[in-house]
């Protein structure tokens, strides 16, 4: 023991290094950090909503609506299947009503061969589960309706595919350790710790941002302006417009959109939008252009629609502008949500929390007087019991909290009062790994063996519980950052990378310390 290999003392000293190096900056003000130079490290940790104060939002996916647009898909697949049939089958009357999607079939004789062309529909391509039911209704109509278990994995579908949408909006940058987590089946926690205004987030979070581009249809006079089959009447986004007539199904949408900007109009000065798509947005955008030449196409936001230009020319460079009457903040707003991509599934606000900058400062401080008097505590408890060895384990578990530190600040990991719970209670954890060690020594040395074999010893035979009882500790941290969700996660994670640091710190860095004093000094007998 005393003849510590080479590699073990190089590994302490990188280790220990590079935890103070991490961790220095959470000391330092952020005009002194601005001033280091770049190879030194810079981040900090990251608090949580409780310590520096924000915004809490509770979301729920609205069934309703995520219903109504399942059934309207499913009246265009019907219509698709009548129309793929061998030979067509004559329909009208597509649409949604109530909480089914119905079609009617022109010849009643074509019934049986238009159920047998939609009833695959029914049926999930993945698993083969039905998801829809086919009935034939009266006047010769069909009825779809969703089953009850479709519904809900759908609803829980798009409660998971919002979160990243959400994360994409409110942190674009990823600089504000902003988390949405799923909360049972379809809704979604949003902390956002810093922003205190809850309408910000509301602002972002509550549009859909489904962009869409649909040819704009004429109503023929001849017709008593009636409506064709096919089409629906969409306002205008900017007030005092009327609405206009568009194709039901759209041509284009925004999934294949890869950049919107904000910018200026060098013609006009007004603010746009400027968009560039995919190679395969392109090559689609390029053949409806062409083959639209001279007519007029609507762009849609959320079924409102932002401008209805003409077509003077193909568009083939996967690029282009959309004009709206934007104001800068309006153009950049949008610009964030088209690059975060449509929300699945309209989101309803269910509860709405502030937490105020004050109270995050006393929490602030309630976390560090508790982690300094728990450091007092445990710093007299080894210096009383065990001497200038407690004083050397001490020394080591400074470096440990330096260490968690450190590793959460490079992680980007968020620190809240849970997690300042798991500091104080890892601390306690780490000095527990020299209990056992301290105590082997001193039975080792009740038992005739000089000083050498019985640090030798205590070490050596320590060791194993150590690692049996950490083994344990971690297991149960990562169950709960498994299942667990916001704070917890949070005291999960910092226990998690304590309980690593702590037997490194209880194994090698205090034996480090104690080969050190035992060289300079060569006892006769351990002071312990």
């Amino acid at each position: 023991m005393l003849n510590l290999p080479r590699w073990r003392v190089i590994l302490v000293i990188i280790v220990s290094v590079l935890g103070i190096m991490f961790s220095a900056p959470n000391l330092l003000s952020e005009s002194v950090r601005d001033r280091l130079p770049s190879w030194l490290p810079h981040q900090t940790l990251n608090l949580g909503l409780d310590l520096q104060g924000g915004s809490h939002l509770l979301l729920e996916v609205d069934t309703t609506a995520l219903k109504h647009q399942q059934l309207d898909n499913i009246a265009d697949q019907m219509a698709t299947a009548l129309r793929d049939a061998e030979p067509a089958i004559r329909f009208t009357g597509r649409g949604v009503v109530g909480d089914m999607a119905r079609i009617r079939i022109v010849d009643a004789a074509d019934m049986s061969r238009a159920m047998a062309a939609v009833r695959p529909l029914g049926r999930s391509p993945t698993n083969g589960n039905e998801i829809t039911t086919f009935r034939q209704g009266p006047e010769g109509t069909i009825e779809a309706r969703m089953t009850d278990a479709s519904l809900r994995e759908l609803s829980r579908q798009a409660a998971q595919q919002s979160i990243e949408v959400i994360r994409r909006r409110v942190d674009p940058t990823g600089a504000n350790e902003i988390n949405p987590v799923r909360q049972g089946e379809n809704r979604i926690v949003v902390q956002a710790p810093g922003v205190s205004d809850p309408e910000e987030l509301k602002s972002r979070i509550g549009t859909t941002a489904l962009m869409t581009f649909h040819m704009v249809r004429e109503i023929d006079p001849a017709n008593q302006g009636a409506q064709p089959p096919g089409t629906m009447l969409v306002p205008y986004a900017e007030p005092g417009r009327s609405p206009e007539l568009v194709e039901r199904r759209p041509r284009f949408t925004g999934e294949r959109l890869i950049r919107a900007n904000p910018t200026s109009d060098p013609q006009t000065g007004q603010f746009v939008l400027s968009f560039a798509l995919d190679g395969e947005g392109t090559r689609i955008f390029c053949r409806i252009t062409r083959e639209n030449t001279g007519k007029r196409f609507a762009i849609l936001l959320d079924n409102q629609v932002l401008t209805a230009p003409t077509i003077n020319e193909p568009i083939c460079g996967g690029s282009g502008q959309i004009s709206g009457n934007f104001t800068a903040q309006s153009a950049n707003d949008l610009a964030i949500m088209l690059r975060a991509g449509a929300l699945p599934a309209p989101l309803t606000v269910i509860e709405q929390r502030t937490v105020t900058a004050e109270l995050g400062q006393d929490a602030v401080n309630a976390g560090s007087q508790a982690t300094l008097y728990g450091a007092i505590g445990v710093v007299a408890f080894m210096v009383l019991a065990y001497g200038l060895f407690g004083v050397l384990a001490c020394l080591a578990l400074a470096i440990n909290i330096a260490m968690i530190i450190g590793v959460m600040s490079i992680s980007g990991a968020t620190l809240s009062l849970p997690g300042i719970a798991g500091l104080v209670l890892t601390m306690g954890m780490a000095v527990d790994a020299n209990v056992l060690i301290y105590e082997r020594m001193r039975e080792e040395q009740a038992n005739g063996r000089g000083p050498a074999l019985a640090i030798d010893a205590g070490f050596a035979r320590a060791l194993v519980t150590i690692i049996d009882s950490h083994v344990t500790q971690i297991g149960v941290a990562l169950i709960l950052f498994w299942f667990g969700h916001g704070p917890v996660r949070g005291f999960a994670w910092t226990l998690s990378i304590g309980v690593v640091t702590s037997v490194i710190t209880a194994t090698l860095v205090t034996q480090f310390f104690i080969a050190i004093w035992f060289r300079l000094v060569r006892p006769k007998k351990l002071p312990i």
